[in-house]
């Protein structure tokens, strides 16, 4: 069953790293975030998609939230989560290469957990990607869920910032 406005937010654990090694400039070892104790006392602009380094994602989904930081924050929300079915270290290079790192969390969910708990799966198995997530937003306040916006197949045209933005009033 997929999340709806008024749900709380699924328990789970993603993975984050936000440290590079300076010799190798590799991704450093990720830390574990608990998803509903990293919401406490929070409003969260949650943004997933299919997968880092995807076209739409990476053309459109990311820089859409970038463009509009300054905006979501003067509108009360706290962080913003970059979620997909990669790695920690994936997640961490991705973030580095739009040089958002410390603004927005990219946050790993690699064994896809919290997106069966989400009801946000996506099975990609026939273009060689397995399961994934779907492409969303929401708005969590202190881990209630407020607004849930889910992408129709292929399609970009509702989990943007903007209208996260019209949302948030």
């Amino acid at each position: 069953m997929t999340i709806k406005a008024g749900d709380l937010l699924p328990d789970g654990t993603l993975t984050e790293t936000t440290e590079f090694d300076s010799d190798t400039h590799c991704a450093m070892a990720p830390k574990e975030v608990d998803v509903v104790e990293a919401s406490k006392g929070k409003k969260i602009a949650v943004f997933g998609l299919p997968g880092a380094y995807t076209p739409t994602c990476s053309a459109k989904h990311v820089p859409s939230y970038m463009h509009n930081l300054d905006k979501l924050k003067a509108k009360g929300v706290n962080e913003v989560w970059c979620v997909a079915v990669n790695d920690a270290f994936v997640m961490a290079h991705w973030g580095r290469d739009f040089r958002a790192i410390g603004k927005i969390r990219f946050l790993g969910d690699g064994s896809a957990a919290w997106t069966k708990a989400l009801g946000l799966g996506l099975d990609l198995n026939a273009r060689g990607m397995g399961l994934r997530m779907q492409r969303f937003s929401m708005l969590v306040d202190n881990g209630v869920i407020k607004s849930v916006n889910v992408e129709g197949p292929g399609k970009f045209e509702v989990s943007d910032a903007e209208t996260m933005l019209k949302q948030l009033g």
